[in-house]
Formats: C-alpha cells, sequence, structure tokens
C-alpha cells in the first residue's frame, strides 16, 4: 500500500490531452508512488511522443486535489480516472472520501463506492463521505456532479443543527435542496435512535427546514399509530419565527387549560415579539406579550405586557370569583459612552397578579416592588459625577405608592484646594484639608388611601476634613454644612369647639425656605500590631491588628428661636406647643436639640500567614483572615438619662472556603420595668449584674459541590480541527429581567447533570429581649441538596425549616432523569399556596421541545415565557 500520494488533477488533466494530441498510445495512465513517496508516472505500453504539443485549455474552472493510499488511474482516451484506497478528492469547497472513486470529466460525474466486502466479516468499509460546504453525507454508494452539485446518495444519513436525517435515497437538485426517499429524522444521536420521524417523501432546504407529508412518529421502531399529515421542522440555529405550541393542564379552581399558545416573531437580529395566550375552560383567559431588543456592545432591552381574567368557579358557585390583574415592565440597559451609561428597569402591575399568575415562592411573598430608571455620567479627571433617577416603590398589601420624579444628584470627590501639584515631602498642616461636595434635587409624589401628596426640595451638602498624623495616630476633624431649598412649611392652628375641645389643624404654606445647619467633630484613631512567628505545621505567622478609635460630634440646637426653623402654638390650657415647620418636607428639618456625642470603637483582625511548600515550586504564602471581631458604644453628654448606648460586638469568620460564620449582640448597662421600657438605673447599682443582653444573632452558611464532570475531549489536533469555542452571538437570546426570574421560553431551567451533587445549608438564629422573662426568639434553617444517584438521574430538595414553629415552609421536591434525547421532569410541591405536582417528559433538542408529555395537580405555570 501506497500513503501520502497526491496529485494535481488540473496538472494531470492538462497533461494527458497534451500525450493525447502529441500521439501517445497507451489507453491507461499509472499513477503510484516511488521509494520517496514522490508519484510515478508509467503507461502500460511503450510511450512515444512527437515533436508538436497542442496547447489547448482544459475545462476544469479550478483545481482538483487527489489522495490515496493504493493507487490512482487516469484513463487517457476517455478522460476518466480511478481512485482506490481511502481516496480524497478535493474540489472548492466540496470534499469527498471513499474505498472506490471514479471520475468523469467529459461530465463532470463522481461516483464513490466502499470497498468490496470483506471476504471474512462480509461487511463493506470506508463508505462514501461528502462533505459540501460544511453539510456531511454518509451513504452506501453515491453519483455527484462537482460542477453543477446534483446528485443522490444511497441509504445516505447526514447531521443538521443538532438533528440528522437519513433515507434510502438522498437526491440533491441544488445547492441547497435535497429531496429525500423513504426519510428519517430524529435528534437523537444513538445509532439505533430512541425517537424518529418517518416519511416516504421528504424535502430537505439546508440550514432552513425540513417537510414531509403523512409523517409517523416512532418510538423503538414502534409507530405511532396516528401520522400527521404534514409538517415543517425547522433546520437553522437562532431565534426564527413560528407559532409556539401550546401546552395543556388543569388548575384547581379554574378547569383545564390551554395555554401559551401564540406567536414568535423574529424581527430582525436585534429585536422579537413573542405573543401568547391562556384560556380555561370555566372562562378564564390570559393574554402576554414579550419584545425584546438588543445590540451587541450597545444596549439591550425588553417590554413585558400581561393581562389576565380569571374565573375561579362555575356560574352556580356563590362564591364564584373573577380576578383581573395586569402587569406592565420594561427593562433597559446602555452604556453610551465609557463614562454613562442609562439603565432602566419599570415594573407596574396591579396587587394581585403575582397571586393569580404565578408559583414562584419568592414572587408569592413578594410585598413591595421597586422601579428604577438612571442616568449617570462621570468626569474622571475632576471626580464629579452627575445622577438622574426615576424610583417608585409599589406596596403590593395597601395599595400605597411612593414615587420620586424627578431625583438628581451632583457630587464631587473629595480634593484638596490647598495642596500644591508638585507638594513632595513634609506638608504644611492647610495641605491636608480636603472639600467634598454633594449636591440633590428631589420630588416626592405619595399616594396613600386615595390621598395624594406632593414634596420636593434641594439639598446642598459640603465637608471639610483632614487627616494629618501625629507620630503613629492619626487625628481627623471635620467640619459639615448642610443647606435645603424648600418651597413649602406647614403651618398649625389650634380651632376650639363649642364644646371646649382643641384640635389643631395642619396646613400647606407656599413660600421659599432656607434651612441652613452645620455640625463639627474630630475623631483619633491608630493601629497596634502582634505578631508571633510560628514556622511549623504549616503556618508562617499569627497577627493580631487592633484599631481602637474615638470620635466626638457637636450638633446646635436649632430649635431656638433664634434660627427660625420651629414655631409654636398654644392650647385653650395655655400649654405651648413647639413643632418643626419643615417636618413634611423631604429632607426634614434641623434637630430639635442639642447633640454632644462620643463614639468608641475597637476593631480586632486576625490573620494567619501560610508558608509555602518546599516540594512544590507553585506554591506560594497565603494570608488567610481567621476572625473579625468589632466592639462600639457612645455617650451621650446632653442626654438627660440613659447617656450610655447600648454595646454593641459583631463578629465574622471564614473556615476555609467552606464555611462562613457571623453574628452579634448588643448589651444595656440599664434596668428595665416589667414591660420593657427602660430605667435611668445602673444594673450594677441594683445588685444585678454589669450588663443586660438586649438581643444575640447568629448565622452560619456552607456551599459545597462536587467537581464538574468534564465532557471527553475531542480526538481532532491539529491543522484542520475547528476550535468548539464560537463567538458570543451578536444578539442575546435570553435577556434576564427582574432578578433572573425569566428562564426563556419554557418554564424550568435545565437540569446540569454535569454536577455529581451539591448543597447549600444556612442557619440563623436571633433572640429579642423585650424584658426580663419576655423575649421573642426566631431560628431557621434552609437548604438546598441535589446529587445525582446516577449520571442519569438528579433528585433537588430545598426549603426551609422554623424551628421554633416546628413547621416547614415552602419544601420542594425535583427529580429529573436524562434519558438521552428526552429528559423527564418531576416536581412536588407537598404544602402552600402552589401545592401539587408536575410530571413532564419531554424532547431535549430546541427545535422539538413542545414534543412531550405532561400530567399534573393543582399545579399550574406562572409567567408563560
Amino acid at each position: 500500500m501506497f500513503s501520502g500520494l497526491r496529485i494535481n488533477i488540473f496538472l494531470l488533466a492538462a497533461l494527458s490531452l497534451t500525450l493525447v494530441t502529441a500521439g501517445y498510445s497507451s489507453e491507461r495512465l499509472f499513477i503510484f508512488a516511488d521509494s520517496t513517496g514522490n508519484g510515478i508516472i508509467q503507461g502500460n505500453d511503450t510511450t512515444s511522443f512527437s515533436d508538436t504539443a497542442v496547447k489547448k485549455r482544459y475545462d476544469v474552472d479550478s483545481v482538483i486535489y487527489t489522495t490515496g493510499t493504493d493507487s490512482i488511474i487516469f484513463r487517457i482516451r476517455s478522460k476518466k480516472m480511478e481512485v482506490h484506497g481511502k481516496g480524497d478528492i478535493r474540489y472548492k469547497e466540496t470534499k469527498l472520501k471513499s474505498g472506490r472513486i471514479y471520475i468523469d470529466f467529459e461530465t463532470d460525474m463522481i461516483e464513490a463506492y466502499g470497498k468490496p466486502p470483506d471476504s471474512a466479516t462480509g461487511k463493506t468499509s470506508d463508505l462514501p463521505v461528502l462533505n459540501d460546504k460544511g453539510e456531511e453525507y454518509t451513504g452506501t454508494q453515491m453519483r455527484y456532479n462537482y460542477k453543477t452539485t446534483r446528485g443522490f446518495i444511497t441509504y445516505a444519513k447526514t447531521d443538521a443543527e443538532d438533528a440528522s436525517y437519513s433515507g434510502a435515497k438522498i437526491k440533491k437538485v441544488d445547492k441547497t435542496t435535497l429531496f429525500v426517499e423513504n426519510g428519517v429524522y430524529t435528534t437523537c444521536e444513538a445509532d439505533e435512535p430512541h425517537y424518529y420521524f418517518f416519511s416516504s417523501q421528504m424535502k430537505v432546504i439546508q440550514k432552513e427546514q425540513m417537510m414531509g407529508k403523512w409523517i409517523w412518529l416512532a418510538f423503538g421502531n414502534v409507530p405511532f399509530p396516528i401520522p400527521l399529515p404534514f409538517a415543517i421542522i425547522p433546520l437553522q440555529s437562532g431565534r426564527r419565527s413560528g407559532i409556539l405550541a401550546p401546552a395543556y393542564g388543569e388548575r384547581a379552581g379554574y378547569g383545564k387549560y390551554f395555554s401559551r399558545f401564540g406567536y414568535f416573531w423574529a424581527i430582525s437580529d436585534y429585536m422579537d415579539l413573542a405573543l401568547t395566550g391562556d384560556y380555561y375552560t370555566k372562562g378564564g383567559y390570559a393574554a402576554n406579550s414579550r419584545f425584546r431588543y438588543a445590540k451587541r456592545y450597545d444596549f439591550t432591552g425588553n417590554l413585558d405586557g400581561n393581562y389576565s381574567d380569571l374565573v375561579r368557579g362555575e356560574e352556580t358557585d356563590p362564591d364564584r370569583e373573577e380576578q383581573k390583574n395586569w402587569s406592565l415592565s420594561w427593562v433597559h440597559n446602555q452604556a453610551i459612552t465609557p463614562t454613562s451609561r442609562f439603565d432602566m428597569n419599570l415594573f407596574f402591575m396591579s396587587s394581585n397578579y403575582f397571586r393569580e399568575n404565578s408559583i414562584d415562592y419568592n414572587q408569592l411573598l413578594t410585598n413591595e416592588i421597586v422601579s428604577n430608571a438612571n442616568y449617570y455620567t462621570t468626569w474622571e479627571e475632576s471626580g464629579a459625577s452627575l445622577s438622574l433617577n426615576y424610583k417608585r416603590n409599589q406596596n403590593l398589601s395597601n395599595g400605597n405608592i411612593t414615587e420620586y420624579l424627578p431625583s438628581l444628584s451632583f457630587s464631587k470627590s473629595q480634593f484638596y484646594p490647598f495642596r500644591g501639584k508638585s507638594s513632595i515631602g513634609d506638608q504644611k498642616w492647610y495641605e491636608y484639608i480636603g472639600i467634598s461636595y454633594n449636591g440633590q434635587l428631589q420630588n416626592r409624589r405619595i399616594k396613600e388611601s386615595g390621598n395624594f401628596q406632593s414634596r420636593g426640595g434641594i439639598q446642598h451638602s459640603v465637608g471639610f476634613s483632614a487627616s494629618p498624623k501625629w507620630g503613629y495616630i492619626t487625628i481627623t476633624p471635620s467640619v459639615s454644612y448642610r443647606e435645603l431649598w424648600y418651597n413649602k412649611r406647614i403651618e398649625r392652628k389650634v380651632v376650639t369647639s363649642s364644646t371646649g375641645s382643641d384640635s389643631v389643624v395642619t396646613n400647606d404654606i407656599n413660600e421659599y425656605n432656607f434651612v441652613r445647619t452645620f455640625s463639627t467633630g474630630v475623631g483619633v484613631g491608630t493601629k497596634l500590631y502582634g505578631i508571633a512567628q510560628v514556622n511549623s505545621m504549616g503556618v508562617a505567622a499569627l497577627r493580631h491588628i487592633i484599631q481602637p478609635s474615638v470620635s466626638f460630634s457637636y450638633t446646635p440646637d436649632f430649635s431656638k428661636d433664634f434660627w427660625g426653623y420651629y414655631d409654636k402654638y398654644r392650647l385653650s390650657d395655655g400649654t405651648e406647643v413647639t413643632y418643626n415647620k419643615f417636618e413634611r418636607e423631604i429632607y426634614g428639618g434641623a434637630s430639635s436639640r442639642e447633640s454632644r456625642v462620643m463614639n468608641m470603637r475597637v476593631d480586632n483582625i486576625f490573620e494567619m500567614k501560610t508558608l509555602a511548600d518546599p516540594r512544590d515550586t507553585t506554591s506560594k504564602e497565603e494570608k488567610i483572615q481567621l476572625l473579625n471581631l468589632s466592639a462600639d458604644a457612645g455617650y451621650d453628654f446632653n442626654a438627660d438619662s440613659l447617656k450610655l448606648s447600648d454595646i454593641r460586638l459583631g463578629y465574622r469568620t471564614q473556615v476555609g472556603q467552606w464555611l462562613n460564620l457571623y453574628g452579634g449582640s448588643s448589651y444595656t448597662i440599664y434596668d428595665s420595668d416589667e414591660n420593657g421600657r427602660p430605667l435611668n438605673k445602673i444594673l450594677l447599682d441594683e445588685n444585678k449584674g454589669f450588663v443586660r443582653m438586649k438581643s444575640f444573632s447568629f448565622s452560619a452558611s456552607t456551599s459545597l459541590s462536587g467537581d464538574r464532570i468534564q465532557e471527553k475531549k475531542s480526538d481532532c489536533q491539529g491543522e484542520g480541527c475547528e476550535d468548539e469555542e464560537t463567538e458570543e452571538a451578536a444578539y442575546a437570546p435570553a435577556i434576564p429581567t427582574r432578578g433572573g426570574i425569566y428562564k426563556g421560553i419554557y418554564d424550568r431551567e435545565e437540569v446540569d447533570f454535569s454536577i455529581p451533587w451539591s448543597i447549600s445549608l444556612g442557619y440563623n438564629y436571633s433572640v429579642n429581649k423585650i424584658a426580663p422573662g419576655k423575649f421573642s426568639e426566631y431560628s431557621t434553617i434552609n437548604a438546598n441538596f441535589n446529587f445525582s444517584l446516577t449520571k442519569a438521574w438528579k433528585i433537588v430538595m430545598s426549603g426551609n425549616y422554623d424551628f421554633k414553629r416546628k413547621e416547614f415552609s415552602a419544601p420542594q421536591i425535583a427529580i429529573s432523569r436524562d434519558l438521552h434525547c428526552w429528559l423527564m421532569n418531576f416536581t412536588w410541591n407537598p404544602i402552600g399556596y402552589a401545592r401539587g405536582y408536575r410530571l413532564e417528559i419531554r424532547v431535549k433538542a430546541s427545535q422539538l421541545q413542545d414534543l412531550k408529555v405532561t400530567k399534573s395537580d393543582n399545579f399550574f405555570s406562572g409567567r408563560r415565557y
């Protein structure tokens, strides 16, 4: 056998034409490889040449290359060629591999067959494999015109987008159209597919669609007794327009439903539209729409609109109920310039929309929805930034709405006006002075119980601070100035009735007012280090950092008449009441009492440094934070009682990469009465100890998972192997909305069978001591555990347990089974509003995901796409 024999057919054809016209008498020309691997041309007769060579252009418009491991025979007079032994033909974008290849240069036809059957096994090897512009076809016999790209293949098979189709004969009539006789289409990769569609007549338009009439669906070679009159199956990848197949089921109280039926319109590469509808047999219906748009590196967004009119019960039922609900959301994210962007997440809905249209526990427990729209830009060189924002809060329980429109903020980060540009070495005291500024403009609108209020204002905040060092101590003096601009204030008057009772009437006064306040303070802090060199058991050293700090702040009493921010009214009994004229305004008013407060804080940081492994040259030293422990308290010199605030302790630690511990507690030195009201009595004086714990909290969380199972890598290496990783598509096929609740066209996220197991646990405990002998306690654990019984079985369990109430909250069990080309999902909610089960068996392939069987009991889908 010869290997590596490569012939340029264009040159060979030209040579053969020259030999014929020159009088070469041999019928056949043999090409084989010599000992050096070079091609040798030899005729089967004595060769003779004429002195005259006729130069004529041969009718091949491109170079044809061929290789063979056995021999290549060129029949000169009939202009035919034979390739034997793992032949490989390449012409333009067409490649052909086969055991035997026959080429007729007169008719431009290629015929290919496998090697003759083996005498021992009777099997045929090296069957024809044709690759035409990326489409690969395999068969037993092939006839193909390499110039017109027309031909047919016997007992052929080819792969499309995550699918394959085969037939007794495949006839190619043009560059993209094929007719298939006794065709089989399936997305199953098994040699004997678990399911397939069969039709005696199929038409395939490559990378577009496959059509057939009288389609039979077969499972394990057993056909379903009723065929489909016709079917059109898309073959192209990515988004495409088409009808969205409906889902069927039953929902308790609402009857059977026919849901998610509609149309998906792929308008362009940058936008699409989905329209779906639901219908319930007891009279309810719903309409849903989603419009998405995206431009890579520029903007993405989606606009959702939903309306439902659901009827619970029969017409004759006394408790028949009809609920009309709606929701509208718009998400938009856009990077305008490298230093500015616009982000919007607007969500408007009726109060009961989640309850009637969702089974997501997070949504069912949602009591407030928040909408935001924000434009932000920054000037990096100057440290200035500007933000224009819209915010809306909607309470789903009582329907109250709070809006901030507009909300404008401008800030300038701290700068040092007295510091020279080339300041080097020791600096003057005034060079440490820094100034920062923040300005806000807001207008707040509140709708409560049918009443509407609107308040607006402007706030200016200027901060002056310095941070000079005195040895190892840092001193931070500061002055803060705040100025508020309002166009309203309140005025209160007393109205005495005929019965002698007083009533206070509050009126809004429209006038421009300015509220100017200031405060001063100073802080002192330092750092203390303690290091212990260990150098054993993998530990290099231990370090303890102590960061004590003390601060003092002073704020004047702005309720005095001198400032003019407070007013008074007198009751009929002569009692004089002072009130804040700006208490209803958006930024409030000025403080009503003098404040002189000292705050004390101590932070402790415990760290460990590990040794590098001397046996591993890549090993490096690591710094691990063992524990963060902090304590703080405050003392108010102007308070008439209870001058010392609560003493607060906090801690946080991480054990390796898998366990987080954090918590805190608060203590007081003062006694309290039986109802929990604090008394100005020190516990130590009452012989009740030094401190009393008021609250304690502890939380622990962990998340572990097994190593991801790696897919078997391709054996293809070197030139000719394509990179499996492709660039991200210009259109984002699934744009997340509202915290990631979007899951694509279908409800459930795909199960990841590549992770053998994972577990996440969280425990929370808190106690609040209201009074001696009276306390409230909270203790819960939440868990999410999933594991694979085998490579094809996945079980996921999640839920919460309240140790105090001794009850479970929102438990769910999900079981998934990988059925090769099919997927089974079983979900069970044992308790709660959405209790019930749902069983689904469907095809994995995205183009056939509507081929499924479902069974549910009191379980319904929420969002329809």
